[in-house]
């Protein structure tokens, strides 16, 4: 059985009486620091790109992209951007560049939208226009079909280019028919594999098969958030909110089943349980499970100087308790994990390493920030 991490303790521990000032220093295990308000004026910010420039594209959940300057400055809106569902969990949610992007100046959406039958994720590629006032060229690629009529959750919505030049996609199973997130032939619950047109590749696990959606990479997830390429091993991360505990860390393989709802580590919010089942055959399991949650969201590899010691770590963005957590790792195994900010009480729904090896954070907050992490004695 692959070895789980349970991190009890760290959860457990009080929050300290007095919260540390902004810019004043920080301890670490391996660093210390300065947290710093690098960007102020977003609304719930949910994704950001980092422009080969150093200025960053950020998306805000009510359905808004805006330019955020070197210098922390924020952009009016940017126009044509599509209209989204922004009802509860939706709205815009993530942003990516093309491999290309500077040349073909292509980026990529990920949406809850509104079409007949109800809401799902979708997929949008558009031009950033040269004077990057607003897109070009929105075209919608795909829809995580079908639409649901009933509720507004899980909507997944995290994108990744791996080293193969394809679009990874992570869709949520949209937290009413657990089931969705088991089934080959619904795109809900699952990761997706595609080319620059949101088209499935031939070589797909599924593709092929009558009774499932070539699009499939992996199946049996509740609501990924977090999704990054391990770029010393090549192999596909991805952070996993469970229901009341049981958040994954899973390391995602062509095909496979990762178990939700069948297989679990957590409970219904009301205690009653899910499954009696943590692991079973043909089922795969998560490296790295937090009891009680910590509700992982963005995740960022770090391979940096600036922070010499972190090199080699995986940080999330964790929404609840609020904090980040950095998670030590060994090729594909997580082998220490230490919780930082976790004192600022402040929701974190997305990290970032900048050209300078400084974190970025993105606060998922009505008056939003981006937080910068730098070095710092």
């Amino acid at each position: 059985m692959t070895r789980i991490l349970i991190a009890l303790l760290a959860a457990l521990l009080p929050f300290p009486a007095a919260l540390a000032q902004e810019g004043e220093r920080v301890r670490s295990e391996r660093h210390d620091f300065r947290l710093t308000t690098f960007a102020r004026g977003l609304e719930h910010p949910w994704g950001a790109a980092l422009l080969p420039d150093g200025r960053l594209l950020v998306t805000e959940r009510p359905g808004r992209l805006r330019l955020v300057g070197r210098d922390g400055a924020v952009s009016a809106p940017l126009a044509n951007v599509p209209a989204v569902e922004a009802a509860s969990q939706g709205g815009l949610l993530d942003v990516a560049l093309a491999p290309d992007f500077t040349t073909s100046r292509e980026v990529f959406l990920c949406q809850a939208m509104l079409v007949q039958g109800g809401a799902l994720t979708r997929l949008v590629r558009a031009r950033l226009g040269a004077e990057a006032r607003g897109l070009e060229q929105v075209t919608p690629l795909l829809d995580a079909t079908p639409p649901q009529a009933s509720g507004r959750q899980h909507y997944g919505c995290r994108i990744a280019f791996g080293p193969d030049g394809r679009l990874y996609l992570s869709t949520g199973d949209r937290n009413q028919d657990r089931e969705r997130a088991q089934r080959l032939d619904d795109l809900a619950g699952k990761v997706l594999r595609l080319d620059r047109e949101g088209r499935a590749q031939p070589d797909n696990p599924f593709a092929g098969r009558a009774d499932a959606r070539a699009e499939v990479f992996s199946y049996g997830h509740r609501h990924p958030q977090g999704l990054a390429f391990n770029p010393w091993t090549g192999s596909l991360w991805e952070a996993e909110f469970g229901p009341r505990g049981g958040d994954e860390i899973n390391i995602l393989r062509p095909g496979r089943n990762y178990g939700w709802p069948r297989v679990t580590w957590g409970v219904n919010y009301s205690g009653t349980p899910i499954s009696d089942r943590k692991t079973a055959p043909g089922m795969e399991d998560p490296i790295h499970v937090w009891v009680p949650a910590v509700s992982p969201s963005g995740i960022a590899f770090y391979d940096s100087d600036a922070f010499p010691a972190w090199r080699g770590s995986l940080f999330v963005a964790a929404l609840n308790p609020p904090g980040l957590v950095r998670l030590t790792t060994d090729g594909d195994r997580v082998v220490g994990e230490e919780r930082l900010l976790f004192d600022r009480r402040i929701r974190l729904r997305d990290v970032l390493v900048a050209q300078d090896g400084a974190l970025l954070l993105l606060t998922d907050e009505a008056r939003g920030r981006i937080l910068r992490l730098a070095p710092g004695g």
